[in-house]
């Protein structure tokens, strides 16, 4: 566990395009979460309403960057550190941002008790994660929305967005499963990556190459994980010490979950 700043590129990757597999990892996400954009304007103006337009953000299980960057875009004055254990999506995160003093990023297992101690600041203003948690069992996102809720100041916010299905309703859940890979049947015709072909590209990358292999060692193909509904999440947020929890946003199989510290 080791912490990477943005500051330079290597000669190989000097050349490498990262703002288009930026782009492209965007679009393959977009594929599967048509509302994605959605999710992150109600969660960063939900950043705004608790703790202003300069805060310091902990992107948790950051990807490429995507919250990151639209965080940024959005408040010039934020600054961010990004935590995964993904090499590739690290690697693209790193080429993006290279040079830009307000952000870091740190290589860490969320899974590994000490992860939080690689980080750069012992408080935050607001922790995000998006379409990520999801890869966890819920004992051990238990443990980590506790970890957490030391990371965030008082008076500060978490924030997770991820796939959320209502135990209760099974058809309703069928439903709109089915239509929604309808939708996405289309796309797919038209020439839309899937998880699939998109960590294909990546691999056949002379500077992604690598990265990706030593990706599918740490994940395999995908990880199992637990989808507990949102009552579980803003409960087990405020267990963890969170004064107030609950869910911000909602589609039909997803929420945004905000606990208030």
């Amino acid at each position: 566990m080791t912490e990477t700043g943005t500051g330079a590129e290597t000669a190989a990757t000097a050349g490498t395009d990262w703002r288009a597999w930026q782009d492209s990892w965007d679009r393959q996400q977009q594929w599967y979460l048509p509302d994605r954009e959605e999710r992150f304007r109600i969660m960063l103006d939900m950043v705004e309403a608790v703790v202003g337009p300069a805060p310091r953000v902990l992107d948790l299980a950051c990807g490429t960057g995507s919250i990151t960057d639209r965080l940024l875009k959005r408040f010039p004055d934020a600054t961010s550190v990004g935590v995964d254990l993904d090499p590739a999506l690290l690697t693209i995160a790193e080429g993006t941002f290279a040079g830009d003093d307000r952000v870091t990023f740190v290589t860490a297992d969320l899974k590994d008790p000490d992860w939080a101690a690689t980080l750069p600041h012992d408080s935050y203003d607001a922790v995000l994660t998006a379409t990520a948690l999801h890869w966890l069992f819920s004992e051990p996102l238990a443990t980590l929305y506790g970890q957490v809720a030391g990371l965030v100041r008082d008076g500060g916010v978490f924030m997770n967005v991820d796939h959320m299905p209502d135990p209760a309703t099974p058809r309703l859940n069928a439903a709109e499963s089915a239509y929604r890979h309808r939708q996405m049947d289309r796309a797919k015709a038209e020439g839309v990556l899937d998880w699939k072909e998109w960590w294909q590209l990546a691999a056949q990358d002379p500077v992604l190459a690598g990265p990706t292999a030593k990706r599918f060692e740490i994940y395999g193909d995908h990880a199992d994980g637990d989808m507990p509904p949102v009552e579980w999440h803003a409960r087990t947020l405020r267990e963890a010490g969170f004064s107030e929890a609950r869910a911000v946003w909602a589609s039909p199989s997803d929420a945004v979950v905000l606990g208030l510290k």
